[in-house]
């Protein structure tokens, strides 16, 4: 069953089956019509001698034998007795070739002879010729396979040889083409979920095997960027959870040792640490899950404006938006973006922070400022990886999670934009999202 369901098995006998059927209706068109043809051929070529040699006798006869005729050699002049009057050099002595006579009222007559190999003969006759009332014959052996079982079986053998030597090539060309693929299986059944490093080689050839071998390899790499993301995102998930269970239940423990309000206060906070983590996880799994949710068109300096007022600060905030600037998203996670911005710089800034709304070209752009000590620029695309930790200046120890910035950023590309480091005194992050076009009862005003 596996040979029956494998490509070049398939493509052999399918191979095998649509020529062998054209090649049987070759054997069999050539085998009924080959001795017809043959033998008309034949017969036209007798039939134009035998009309020559009756009409060369009309005056006078042979003194010798016959020559001779539009290449028919065997000839002859045989009368109403059946004598024979005068033949060609190869049936001299020989009595008549055939019997047979025309009808009255026709001047031919045809007929095949067998006396060892075969003979179509033609005759026509002439009443007034020299020698009297006679018929000049003219007679062509039959070719060996045509007067022969054999042909049949000959065309029957090549055929079947022919038959071989297709399959053999089509399982040969189909096991060379898909050789390369081949390789690649086995290449990908070495590759295990613990070791993605591994690649398949790619051919050579430059043809669609090597696209779908460098495919592989891409969707290889791709794979294991995501499992390696994956491991570090549980190990640092786990980490994370960890760390506050483990202090609310030191928390809720020392409070029911020793009941009092800073350890109950101490023990919310812990839990509502451990929700923000939980909430945030949630949100990165949507996010990754590639999950839309409805969008409308937003005003964002409006939306900016909305969230600071919101916020309860520990800096104070100095806002510059230019109004009229739409985006087309969905509010929640805008909001959720701009209020982890927000909440990133209150958490590191020194004494201020600044926030800035402009359009640029098709681009509504978010400017947040603060005058912390800044990340440094080797760590500038760290610091959207999950749980990634930086020195003692910006780390999570603060009071974040850690997914506050990478949340943003998926965000912003979830809505065709960007978000990235802009250089500082402190940390400037600056969020891209391409513009709405207007509505369209403002364009027919």
């Amino acid at each position: 069953m596996v040979f029956v369901r494998s490509i070049r098995a398939r493509m052999t006998i399918a191979t095998v089956v649509v020529f062998g059927a054209v090649i049987l209706l070759g054997v069999l068109a050539i085998s009924l019509t080959y001795p017809v043809r043959a033998r008309a051929d034949l017969i036209e070529t007798a039939d134009d001698a035998s009309r020559h040699l009756s009409t060369s006798i009309a005056e006078h006869r042979f003194n010798g034998p016959i020559p001779p005729l539009k290449g028919v050699y065997l000839l002859q002049i045989v009368n109403s007795d059946g004598h024979v009057l005068a033949a060609s050099a190869g049936l001299a002595g020989q009595p008549a070739l055939t019997r047979a006579w025309p009808e009255p009222g026709d001047l031919r007559v045809q007929t095949r002879v067998c006396s060892g190999r075969c003979m179509v003969v033609v005759g026509t006759s002439n009443p007034t010729s020299a020698y009297g009332s006679v018929v000049a014959y003219a007679a062509l052996r039959e070719p060996f396979l045509l007067s022969s079982p054999f042909l049949p079986l000959i065309l029957t053998a090549f055929g079947v040889v022919l038959v071989a030597l297709t399959g053999w090539g089509a399982w040969y060309g189909v096991g060379w083409v898909l050789a390369p693929v081949e390789r690649i299986r086995a290449g990908l059944e070495r590759i295990s979920a613990q070791d993605l490093s591994r690649r398949v080689d790619v051919p050579d050839t430059q043809d669609e095997v090597a696209e779908l071998a460098a495919t592989v390899n891409a969707t290889l790499g791709r794979l294991q960027d995501a499992v390696d993301r994956h491991r570090r995102f549980v190990s640092d998930a786990s980490h994370e959870l960890r760390t506050p269970i483990t202090g609310l239940l030191v928390r809720l423990e020392a409070g029911l040792a020793d009941p009092n309000e800073g350890e109950w206060r101490a023990a919310i906070k812990d839990a509502e640490r451990l929700s923000d983590i939980v909430h945030d996880l949630l949100l990165m799994a949507r996010l990754d899950a590639g999950v839309q949710p409805q969008q409308e068109r937003i005003e964002l300096g409006k939306l900016v404006e909305e969230e600071v007022s919101r916020q309860s600060c520990r800096l104070p905030l100095t806002m510059d938006v230019e109004p009229g600037l739409y985006v087309r998203g969905n509010r929640l996670r805008l909001a959720r973006l701009l209020t982890n911005l927000l909440s990133n710089a209150d958490r590191y800034g020194e004494s201020r922070v600044w926030i800035s709304v402009r359009g640029w070209a098709d681009q509504a752009v978010v400017e947040v400022l603060d005058d912390g000590p800044g990340i440094p620029a080797e760590m500038r695309d760290q610091v959207f990886e999950r749980f990634t930790r930086l020195d003692h200046t910006r780390s999570r120890d603060t009071g974040g999670t850690g997914l506050g910035l990478p949340i943003a950023r998926d965000i912003a590309k979830a809505h065709g934009g960007t978000l990235e480091i802009g250089d500082g005194p402190g940390a400037r992050m600056i969020l891209r999202l391409p513009q709405s076009p207007p509505a369209p009862d403002a364009t027919r005003r």
